[in-house]
This record gives C-alpha cells, structure tokens and sequence, in this order.
C-alpha cells in the first residue's frame, strides 16, 4: 500500500522501539518521514530507514521540552518536503519508586517530557497544518496508565492523564480545520522501557527474575502474549489514514484486551 505517498510524517522518539515501528510503517507505505528523538543516534537511525524501504528520511536531534527546539523541528519538516500532515507524539519516559523516594526531579522530567512535550509537539503541528489548511492528523501515544495508574509510577500516570485530556481538548479546537487528534494507549510492548519496568518492578514487588514479572502479567492478557512494536503502528497508520477522517478525540487500547472500555 501507498496510503501516505507524498505525506509528511513527523514521529518523536522515532529511533527506537515502538516509535521506529510507527517510522517503519509509515515509510513502507511511501511517507516522507522526519523522525525525531533526544538521543543521537536518530539520524543513523533515519539513514537505515531510507536504505530499507527507499523512503525521503530526516533525522532530527530535538529535546520535546524545549519549545524552540520543537519549532525548529516542524520547521524542518516543512522546509525538506513542504508541509506536515500527521505528527506522531510518541516521545516518553518513565521512572519507578515509592512515593517517599520520588524525587521532584523525577516528578517535573516525566510531567515535561510526556505531557508538556506532547503538547509542545500538537502546537507546533496544528500551526503549520492550519496555515497549509490541507489538514491533517495528530496521534498521541498515552499508555494503559492513562486508564488505570500503576503503583510506584504516579508521576507517570499522571503524565499520561494529562495526555487523554490534552487530546480531547484539542480536537474540539481543531475540528473544523479538518484536523483529527486521537491517543493510543498500549499496554505490555516488548520494548526497552519494558525491559526496564520488568526488572524494576520486579525487585519491588517481589523476588522476581529476569523477563517473569512481565511474564505472570502476560497471563493476563486475553490473547496470552505482549505486543510488539507493530501491533500499535497498524493503529496508527490507521488513524492517520483516510479511513479515519470521521474519528476524532478518542483514546484507543492497545493491549490485547488486558483493559476493556
């Protein structure tokens, strides 16, 4: 399929993870792609991608927190290939401890990256969307914690609060310019932070060995297995596609059925 040829995809946090697969995706299907992470390893990351699949690709440094560090990178986008016409806010973070531990370091870096970055991220999209008055789509990624917070990750579970609301706000701002803001939630997804959540969680909540926290919550889950990267791009490439130009301010599980709404 050549669903997005001659669209501009910008996805943060796109070097890595899920946000390499929503990257992937969007690149097998003849986007243009600007991909965007704090870490420098994204613009070897972009180059792979273009050596792969043949897609134009952009690799951009960018710290989410920073507004002019996100105007620059929407700006780019708009100067390599004319316009931005889906913007994927997928840059995130997470940190556990007990709440006598948490530091407010923790608190304000969680908050600023998966909140504020997102919300710095959709303004930046919107205006160049609404100066190009083609439209366009916003996709937020939220998590399962925006459902249902975990224990020793307030910080993030409001983080992620904070962007199921963010989304419901905006799309009734930006619906009659054609613009549709949705979130996903993704639940258990073999990735690095899940790595992490395992064997964190694990010590906290029991002598769990390597891979068997995840392993007992995996049972969990209806369909009996974790995501992968490509079970929340399919999602994605979905909403950004023609055939959900009728679907705005919805938050999406995608988790195997483990929360049902």
């Amino acid at each position: 399929m050549n669903r997005f040829k001659g669209k501009t995809v910008v996805v943060t946090g796109g070097n890595k993870g899920i946000g390499l697969a929503i990257a992937t995706r969007f690149a097998q299907e003849g986007a243009n792609l600007v991909i965007a992470s704090v870490e420098a390893e994204v613009e070897q990351a972009a180059k792979s991608l273009a050596e792969a699949t043949g897609a134009k690709t952009a690799g951009v440094v960018c710290d989410v927190t920073d507004p002019e560090a996100v105007k620059a990178l929407y700006d780019r986008a708009e100067k390599a290939f004319g316009g931005v016409d889906i913007s994927v806010q997928n840059a995130g973070i997470i940190t556990i401890a007990k709440v006598e531990d948490l530091t407010v370091t923790e608190w304000d870096a969680t908050m600023a990256v998966n909140t504020k970055g997102a919300f710095l991220c959709c303004q930046q999209a919107i205006r160049h969307m609404r100066a190009s008055g083609k439209g366009g789509r916003l996709i937020n990624i939220a998590s399962g914690q925006a459902r249902d917070g975990f224990i020793y990750t307030p910080h993030y579970a409001a983080s992620k609060f904070g962007v199921m609301g963010m989304t419901q706000s905006l799309a009734k701002e930006v619906a009659l310019d054609n613009i549709t803001v949705n979130a996903i939630c993704p639940g258990i997804i073999k990735t690095d932070m899940w790595d992490y959540n395992d064997r964190v969680w694990g010590k906290m909540l029991g002598d769990f060995g390597p891979g068997e926290l995840m392993a007992s919550w995996v049972e969990n889950i209806p369909m009996k297995r974790a995501g992968e990267g490509k079970d929340v791009a399919g999602l994605i490439a979905f909403l950004a596609s023609d055939d959900a130009e009728y679907i705005t301010g919805q938050t999406i599980n995608v988790d195997g059925g483990l929360i049902m709404s």
